[in-house]
Formats: C-alpha cells, structure tokens, sequence
C-alpha cells in the first residue's frame, strides 16, 4: 500500500488498486469455474452448456466476493454511508459485465477457439476463451463502477424528492 500512496496521479492509482482487487476477482472466478464445470456435468448438461453455466456461476461468486474490497480501497468509498444503493448499483453493473463475459467467452470458444485451435485440449480452449470474456468484463465492471457505482449522480435524490411530493 506504500507504494501505491507514492502515486500522485489519483486516477492511475485508482485503477491501480481496482486491478489489485480485480485480480482476487478474477481468481475467484477462475478457479471456480473449473471447480463448477463437473458439477453442472454431473447434473447432465453437455460440454457448452456446463460451460457456459460453470461461467456464470464463477462470475456470481466472483462478484459477491469483490463487493467490499472494490468499495474500500478502490474507489474509496468505505464511509459513503450509501451501502444499500452502492450493492444495487454493483450488482447492476456486474450483471453488464456478465453478460459481456459470458457473450465473449462463447463467442470466442465457437468462433476462434473452436476454429484454430483444434490442436488444443477443449480444456486449454475454454480456458482461452474464459480469460478473453474476463478482460472485456474488467473493463466494463472498471469504467460502470468508477463513473455509476461509487459515485452519486444525483438519481436517487431525485427520485427520493419526487417522491416526497
């Protein structure tokens, strides 16, 4: 944490601290994809489908894993006070990013993975194919969180006032 104080430049050091937390993310999901694919398997789903769904499972817990390490320490945001608004914002967010990752990460296994890769295991495919639909969902939960998530953009007090009438 020493060294990313020493950065001035607090827009480097957000995105900094997000790839950080980012990074327990993306094991999470990672690693319990693989740990999820036999389990759908077991539960008679075919190779696509058991992917697909070990994806979006490992994307869940993923998400639900992140929530308070993003909202401390990378966007700062530990004593907003906003907690309840900020996990609906997340999650709102995270269901985008989802939907890119999952979107891509088929994508890219049907139609470049599949297709030049033939010579690979399914195994190294899916994998390939998991970690493209993971970069574009960071970008995607970066950029939703930084400007939608933690910040307040006046929505809610609107809302609230109207409301109120």
């Amino acid at each position: 944490m020493k060294l990313l104080n020493k950065i001035k430049n607090k827009e480097l050091r957000s995105f900094i601290t997000f790839f950080l937390t980012a990074v327990l993310g993306a094991g999470t999901n990672f690693f319990t994809r693989i740990l999820y694919k036999p389990l759908f398997l077991s539960f008679g789903f075919a190779d696509k489908p058991a992917f697909q769904w070990s994806v979006f499972a490992g994307y869940m817990t993923a998400t639900i894993i992140t929530f308070i390490p993003q909202k401390v320490f990378a966007f700062s945001a530990k004593e907003s006070g906003n907690t309840k608004r900020e996990s609906v914002k997340f999650f709102i967010i995270a269901t985008l990013a989802l939907g890119i990752q999952l979107g891509l990460s088929s994508l890219t296994l049907d139609y470049i993975a599949n297709v030049y890769f033939t010579n690979f295991s399914l195994t190294l495919r899916e994998t390939f194919s998991h970690i493209v639909g993971m970069g574009f969902s960071f970008l995607a939960n970066f950029y939703g969180h930084k400007f939608l998530t933690f910040r307040s953009t006046g929505v809610y007090d609107k809302i609230k006032a109207r409301s109120a009438r």
